[in-house]
């Protein structure tokens, strides 16, 4: 009697949080837009004398936020407003496929199939996209941790940078699952032996984490003086639980591969593999913040970031030799050393890795010019996150040619989901650009816009 009780409170929970995340959720967020448009454009209320209501301290907030100055219509060039056609036909293509996956399944869209249930989706937009999302806590760490102030002015982008990529797993998950309507299961179904429910849980709170710590520049936006001290006394635990959450989830995306004995290659599968995936976080994090810092400084004609870049610089020598002995010192463990001087597919794509995806960028990152010289830096940190993309590819999906090839299936990305992933790269550098324009995260004394002036340039 009381298991079916049970099994009957578990149903009724399930259906609740049904409705709430299919209905409420959906309706309330329509009518709250609604509410803060009819607010955003209704004529300024007279102010009248006396102390205002409480109720109606929100709205006075909302007006505020109309009296944002007008923004200019930027001069674009012939070659930007064909960037911007292209990625507006790019998005309008992966709108199409995205309607077509949720209504009519994977197989419309996709080369997945039963033998091969995971494809880019998963290799790129989720395993690599985690991976480049890692400047966040490495950036987080060094600054709030390990106290290195003079990397001070790297943290907000490089936090702006990863709850974009976050977001954007999290989009690429939603379009992967089969049924896409469970994603949120684990909040309710509890399955602690599983990797992929740590996996979730943590993704989860890393995602708020960001956004707790992106906050401080909305904060800093509209003025909000109270959120941004509560955030400053809660800043330390909260970047903690960060650099924990990464940690975890960073390792356990190696993890989820290990009941892959049988099936990945001998050349990538390994119990090393959290270690591997974690370590290659942290330096693709480091190469990633360079990237952006140098795309940033040539966007928005910043200067007098190049020595904090060379001091990244220097930290990924540190990390790319210990990514580096920890690589050979496995294959060398396992006896698969000498298969690489054995022609195959699987050994092209190690050398690439080990060659241009470590060993030169080592190369550039412990010389003085190689860090000092933005070129060669800038190109350095390329090589690094090509390595670890095909890394995560050689993972995720070439490793496990041999083993379908059995059963003559190969798998080829479809169209589908290269304009969907293609799609969504856009969208992660639309969102960086605007959120720069919009909110104060490039350092303040190069900052192009600030919260009196916002001009579009």
């Amino acid at each position: 009697m009381f298991e079916q009780f049970s099994l009957f409170i578990g149903e009724v929970l399930t259906l609740l949080a049904f409705i709430v995340l299919r209905l409420v959720l959906p309706l309330a967020f329509m009518f709250g837009i609604g509410w803060l448009l009819w607010k955003f454009f209704a004529p300024l209320p007279v102010p009248e004398p006396g102390r205002v209501p409480v109720r109606e301290r929100f709205g006075e907030f909302v007006l505020r936020v109309r009296e944002l100055p007008s923004i200019q219509i930027p001069e674009l060039s012939a070659r930007q407003i064909l960037a911007v056609f292209t990625v507006l036909m790019l998005w309008i293509a992966a709108a199409g496929f995205v309607i077509a996956r949720v209504f009519w399944g994977l197989g419309t869209v996709t080369a997945l199939s039963d033998t091969v249930p995971w494809g880019l989706w998963i290799g790129f937009d989720v395993m690599t996209g985690v991976a480049l999302a890692a400047g966040g806590f490495v950036l987080a760490a060094t600054v709030y941790v390990f106290r290195l102030e003079r990397y001070r002015p790297l943290v907000r982008p490089a936090v702006l940078t990863a709850l974009i990529g976050y977001g954007l797993v999290v989009v690429a998950l939603l379009m992967d699952l089969g049924r896409w309507y469970n994603i949120w299961h684990p909040i309710v179904m509890w399955n602690p032996h599983s990797v992929m429910f740590e996996v979730a849980w943590c993704v989860m709170l890393y995602t708020t984490v960001l956004l707790l710590e992106f906050s401080p520049a909305v904060w800093e936006r509209f003025k909000i003086g109270w959120a941004q001290k509560l955030l400053h006394k809660i800043v330390i635990p909260l970047v903690i639980l960060g650099v924990v959450l990464s940690t975890l989830h960073q390792s356990s995306l190696g993890s989820l591969y290990l009941i892959f004995a049988t099936k990945l290659s001998a050349f990538w599968y390994t119990p090393l593999l959290p270690v591997l995936f974690f370590v290659s976080a942290v330096i693709v994090g480091l190469s990633m913040v360079i990237v952006e810092g140098s795309l940033a400084a040539r966007a928005f004609g910043l200067k007098g970031e190049g020595d904090l870049l060379a001091g990244l610089a220097r930290a990924g020598a540190v990390v790319l030799s210990i990514y580096l002995v920890l690589k050979v010192g496995d294959l060398l463990w396992r006896g698969q050393l000498e298969r690489l001087f054995t022609l195959s597919f699987g050994s092209v794509l190690v050398w690439i890795e080990l060659l241009v995806g470590i060993a030169v960028p080592l190369v550039l990152f412990s010389t003085t010019r190689g860090r000092e010289n933005g070129r060669l830096r800038f190109r350095g940190a390329l090589m690094v996150l090509g390595g670890i993309l095909l890394n995560r590819m050689n993972v995720a999906v070439f490793g496990f040619y041999d083993y379908t090839m059995q059963f003559g299936s190969v798998y080829i990305p479809s169209l589908g989901e290269w304009v969907v992933t293609l799609a969504l790269v856009a969208a992660g550098v639309t969102a960086y650009v605007i959120a720069v324009k919009l909110f104060p995260i490039l350092p303040p004394a190069h900052r192009e816009l600030t919260p009196q002036t916002l001009t579009v340039k």
